[in-house]
């Protein structure tokens, strides 16, 4: 039996809690955990803790990755296309491609989430907005790099109707 993941060549991989980098971009984290070298760039992992009530990102489309939340902890909220929902511990939540969407931390207590990126690539999204932290023009090259559209203008009205918090970039 291979015990190895498909597209890797050497050892087991085993990943422990706490290995891999870390960011908080003020509300969301980032803490990285697969890299999509690993999985034959079919797919990486990425943790986010939430604090409370805070909005992740502004509304935005992905134009090539599809996400795939689970729940570890606390109360995801999001907005899908024109469908707010929320998911507890052990819920999925899907992200497709080509829908604007966002997500929050619906509650007072922290919601900590698993990211899968499909395909991989998206990972290193987070590492160039951590290295550009607090540069508005940079940060809108990296979106054009990734095909990432994001609307900006959309944050003080979600943070309006969901009770949220969203740092100054």
């Amino acid at each position: 039996m291979n015990n190895t993941t498909p597209g890797h060549v050497g050892p087991p991989i085993k990943i422990l809690p706490d290995e891999g980098d870390a960011f908080d971009f003020g509300g969301l984290g980032v803490h990285w955990k697969l890299e999509g070298a690993a999985t034959g760039k079919r797919f990486s992992v990425v943790h986010h803790p939430i604090a409370p009530h805070a909005l992740a990102a502004p509304l935005h489309y992905h134009h090539n990755e599809d996400e795939y939340s689970f729940v570890l902890e606390g109360t995801l909220g999001a907005l899908l296309g024109d469908d707010v929902v929320t998911a507890g511990p052990g819920t999925w939540l899907i992200k497709p491609r080509r829908q604007w969407h966002t997500f929050w931390n619906a509650e007072d207590v922290p919601c900590r989430i698993i990211e899968v990126i499909s395909p991989a690539g998206f990972e290193n999204y987070f590492r160039e907005v951590a290295e550009a932290w607090g540069d508005k023009e940079r940060f809108a090259q990296i979106n054009a790099k990734y095909s990432l559209d994001m609307d900006f203008d959309s944050v003080p009205e979600l943070c309006k109707r969901f009770g949220l918090t969203f740092p100054e970039l």
